[in-house]
């Protein structure tokens, strides 16, 4: 596991360390961690290093000086290094005169700049650092833009340049990093928007002492096969945790299957099925128990609830049984739809352990009472953490980066790395594990997590390269699970 930190709770970090150290030490640490990345990278992209020619973008103040001392440590192992001075009189001083002591190439026109870009081994995007919000400014789109006509990799230093650095946002034109280096602490930035990041090297400056309790965490494969329910000795199928699925109709049946089934791979307890579509269910899943009727189920530990149930009279009655019954609930799809319209229901998602599932139009409904709602396009972690503190609930919001928020404010997010989860039912997989798992016991925030991680994982494994169907997915969650078991 790993935390994230803001951009103020970093800068707040460095002053003491900053103290206690000569006068630009802190700057040229990070610049070195920069060039070691920028060295890897022109090995594996461009075979080598000496004579490969590399191109500084170089902004204001302490975010251009890390890219004018990388420059330095650059041309120390003889890399050809063009800086371009986006904004001459405010270049980083000393930096800017280390520069020029090595030779390099310092421009300031945008033609000439321009060419020197494409023909580049590599590009530094040291534009802007964690202070700045916006996008880019002129002339940096032009000169950003000519690196990718022409395929060059950009090293993003600190965070790509025009991205929200707390956010993930993107506002306007803004850098697409090929990788990024980031000093101290991951920032928000890096796994809110992976796509914008590529991969990101952390760059230990001294920062750790000083950072305190990070805002958000990330689980990591370790973290997550550690907290997955496994038998034991004295294990049985009711010890490893009874859920309940009431999800499915008439006309979704497929939810129920793949909610079901879902559910009997992700742990080794039991699965019960109540619902319209127990047939289709006992079909494809005969070691579910399955019944027409919430009332008939049986003894559970927890319910998920709401994939395919509908919103009708019969979906709020469903719904209303699961809540009352004082267990942990997963509420997914059509539950949420009918908490959004029922403050009664809210109330008594409220009153008991309720997770929450939600894509962003989901999340748009569960919130619209809410006193100007929040916008998940605006801030994910703010409005997933808001909607989790005003409703009672813990909120796992779906998309590219998963976020998980906890009534107590703790936040969990899972960057995935591929979007091959952008397919019909892949939702419904996903409540079948997260319930298993709160009805193994884990904590919601915790189930939430391991959850989407494994959740990712499978459909990086289904998939192989290719797209597939949820049912894919499904099929693919053993295997997902072995690998976080194999990482611990």
């Amino acid at each position: 596991m790993y935390g994230v930190w803001t951009p103020e709770q970093v800068q707040a970090a460095e002053e003491p360390v900053l103290a206690r150290t000569p006068e630009g030490a802190l700057m040229r640490r990070a610049a070195y961690g920069a060039a070691q990345v920028a060295l890897r990278m022109l090995r594996e992209r461009a075979g080598g290093v000496v004579g490969r020619r590399v191109v500084v973008l170089v902004g204001a103040g302490n975010n251009g000086g890390d890219g004018l001392w990388a420059g330095v440590e650059l041309r120390r192992r003889g890399v050809a290094v063009t800086a371009v001075l986006l904004t001459p009189d405010r270049a980083h001083p000393a930096g800017l005169e280390a520069l020029r002591a090595t030779r390099a190439r310092v421009l300031t026109e945008v033609e000439p700049a321009v060419a020197a870009v494409g023909r580049a081994d590599l590009v530094l995007d040291a534009i802007v650092g964690v202070s700045a919000r916006g996008g880019l400014r002129d002339p940096a789109p032009v000169l950003v833009g000519a690196a990718e006509a022409a395929g060059v990799p950009v090293l993003a230093i600190d965070l790509p340049s025009g991205v929200d650095p707390l956010t993930g946002v993107v506002h306007d034109e803004a850098v697409t990093a090929t990788e990024t280096v980031t000093f101290g602490a991951r920032k928000p930035v890096h796994v809110l928007n992976r796509g914008r990041c590529g991969p990101v090297t952390l760059v230990d400056i001294g920062l750790g002492p000083e950072l305190g309790e990070p805002p958000v965490r990330v689980l990591e494969a370790a973290d997550v096969g550690a907290r997955w329910p496994v038998p034991g000795p004295a294990d049985d199928k009711y010890t490893q945790g009874v859920v309940g699925i009431a999800a499915g109709s008439a006309t979704y049946p497929g939810a129920a299957v793949l909610a079901s089934g879902a559910a009997a791979l992700a742990t080794s307890g039991m699965v019960r099925y109540a619902g319209t579509a127990a047939d289709e269910v006992r079909a494809a899943w005969p070691e579910v128990v399955a019944t027409d009727h919430v009332e008939d189920a049986g003894r559970v530990q927890a319910w998920a609830v709401g994939p395919g149930l509908g919103t009708d009279d019969a979906g709020a009655a469903t719904l209303r049984h699961v809540l009352d019954a004082g267990l942990p609930v997963l509420a997914d799809a059509d539950a949420i739809t009918l908490l959004g319209a029922d403050a009664d229901l809210r109330a008594r998602a409220a009153a008991t352990t309720t997770l929450v599932t939600p894509h962003a139009g989901e999340f748009a409904r569960l919130v619209a009472e809410l006193d100007d709602p929040p916008d998940p396009a605006a801030d994910r972690v703010g409005a997933a953490r808001r909607a989790a503190v005003e409703l009672g609930v813990t909120v796992l919001l779906k998309g590219n980066a998963t976020v998980v928020a906890a009534p107590d404010g703790r936040v969990l997010v899972h960057p995935a790395g591929s979007s091959w989860l952008a397919t019909a039912g892949s939702g419904d997989v996903l409540s079948g594990v997260a319930g298993a798992l709160l009805a193994a016991g884990l904590d919601p925030l915790d189930a939430a997590g391991c959850a989407a991680f494994v959740h990712a994982r499978a459909a990086e494994l289904g998939a192989g390269g290719a797209p597939v169907p949820a049912s894919h997915v499904q099929a693919a969650l053993p295997d997902a699970i072995r690998s976080v078991r194999e990482a611990v």
